[in-house]
């Protein structure tokens, strides 16, 4: 059972969608996400060498999409 938190319901409260959310709703659909992480995947650094681990794939592409 999970309780439920005064933030969470003042979220689900929340009635208008904000700028942010619009915009990200949007990009959700126009961009092909999966599609383009498939051709960029092979040429992504891979973990396991030395130094900090590289981040997620799919986090990358979306916030230099983003940008």
């Amino acid at each position: 059972m999970k309780q439920t938190t005064f933030a969470s319901q003042a979220f689900n409260a929340k009635k208008r969608q904000t700028r942010r959310e619009k915009f990200l709703a949007e990009m959700e659909q126009v961009v092909p996400w999966t599609e383009l992480v498939g051709v960029i995947a092979p040429y992504y650094p891979k973990a396991g060498r030395r130094g900090r681990p590289p981040m997620p794939l799919e986090s990358m592409l979306r916030i230099y999409v983003m940008q």
